[in-house]
């Protein structure tokens, strides 16, 4: 048993729009014929289980804590590269003039990158920028697809309580640039807190307790609101009883010094430790997170395709990159490049494992299910079925996890072939045993 002794530390311390999208409220075939719940393609199967090394998780879940990211500062500052030189547009929709780029540039202090370098921990769920600052910037909003809600300031989200390390703060200090264990960016810098190296130790010893559901309020001793619970996040075990575990948990306290909080989470909405790859847990993991609306890079606290896919492997200790393309690339992968549909859906029936296979076209990750009624099924968080209409491109919106055909709204008599998500598969990969 790896309870850890924290009592110590508890005293002391598509783009998955026409120019105006439609909503897609009904009529789409596939949402409305196929099972939107994953029971229906769990049955008649048993999934077995995944080698998952739960050790090697929670080393890449902790490594900010342990070591420095090689990250150059180059590297770092790729949206003063990516976005400064192409027309970007406010939140009033007017363009964003040269001088606020260089004023964002100043006080984003990349002179100081890396000059702290202090081991910290988030107090709520955040959004991290790729610029210190909360203002959005879009690309053109009159094209289909761009404008609301596509902020490419949004890199990111992070948890409450989950590992990270200040780089360096903003010249005003309103920001800090952090790393997490899967991104880096910009978070305020009283949303994060500094804790000393001899706690983070502790609290890595630690038997890990994984959280199951989103939107659970997290209370301190004292019934005094924490954070919100997030499927994926992991909490120290102080100690359980029949129905609870006792966890760490963390928030402020006055001169911005951390407060150690005993947490008491119900079994029925968390794990001791990873979950067993089962019919019965992947169906309420799946479930739980495809509730989840469209959310351009966690935004609103919602997901975005490939948050999507990495948090609903994360309950059973399989660690997944953030970016499509990256989860594209774990385990073995199998090229779809230049074969026709019909040889994409023969190796897809043939090579792909329901449940542990993933599908990718550029920039959009899906999770192979099945086949039913003789259809590849999969599970994906999309923002809308490209449409063409007299070469006007647009979106019929759909903003939210579905299971879908590769051919999702090919009845549309405004339907881009062209976009269709078989037609642009690039590659499946099989991601466990």
């Amino acid at each position: 048993m790896r309870y850890l002794a924290l009592i110590f530390i508890f005293l002391f311390f598509t783009a998955c729009s026409l120019k105006k999208p439609i909503s897609a409220k009904e009529g789409i075939s596939d949402l409305l014929t196929l099972s939107q719940n994953s029971s229906t393609y769990l049955k008649e199967k048993s999934i077995n289980g995944i080698d998952a090394n739960e050790d090697s998780y929670e080393e890449k879940y902790f490594r900010v804590w342990n070591e420095i990211p090689d990250d150059t500062k180059d590297e770092s500052m790729w949206p003063f590269v990516s976005y400064t030189n192409s027309e970007m547009y406010g939140e009033n929709l007017q363009p964003i003039k040269e001088d606020a780029f260089k004023k964002l540039e100043d006080n984003a202090n990349f002179g100081e990158y890396k000059s702290i370098n202090k081991t910290a921990i988030t107090l709520n769920h955040l959004d991290i920028r790729a610029f210190p600052t909360s203002k959005p910037m879009f690309k053109d909003p009159n094209i289909a697809g761009e404008g609301f809600p596509f902020d490419y300031v949004q890199n990111s989200t992070v948890s409450a309580n989950k590992p990270v390390l200040i780089s360096h703060y903003s010249k005003d200090e309103e920001w800090a640039f952090i790393f997490s264990s899967f991104t880096s960016g910009w978070v305020k810098s009283k949303d994060i807190i500094t804790i000393d190296k001899k706690y983070t130790d502790a609290w890595q010893k630690a038997k890990q307790v994984f959280l199951l559901k989103d939107n659970i309020p997290m209370y301190d001793e004292k019934g005094n609101f924490l954070f919100r619970s997030r499927v994926g996040m992991m909490l120290a075990l102080i100690e359980e009883d029949k129905d609870n575990y006792t966890v760490l948990s963390v928030s402020s306290y006055k001169n911005n010094q951390p407060n150690y909080h005993k947490t008491k989470i119900s079994k029925d909405i968390s794990s001791k430790g990873v979950l067993e790859f089962n019919n019965k847990n992947i169906q309420s993991i799946f479930d739980e997170v495809a509730k989840s609306k469209y959310g351009w890079g966690g935004m609103f606290g919602e997901r975005d395709c490939s948050s999507t896919v990495r948090d609903i492997y994360a309950p059973f200790g399989l660690w997944l990159p953030r970016n499509s393309f990256q989860q594209s690339q774990v385990g073995k992968v199998i090229s779809l490049e230049n074969l026709d549909d019909m040889k994409k859906i023969e190796l897809i029936k043939k090579e792909a494992k329901p449940f542990k296979t993933l599908l990718y076209k550029q920039g959009h990750i899906l999770i192979y299910v099945g086949v039913y009624n003789g259809e590849i099924i999969a599970l994906h968080n999309v923002w809308g079925i490209k449409t063409k209409q007299n070469s006007q491109a647009g979106r019929l919106v759909i903003g939210k996890s579905v299971y879908s055909s590769l051919k999702l709204g090919k009845e549309q008599a405004d339907y881009d072939e062209e976009s269709e998500i078989l037609r642009n598969l690039k590659s499946i990969n099989i991601i466990a045993n």
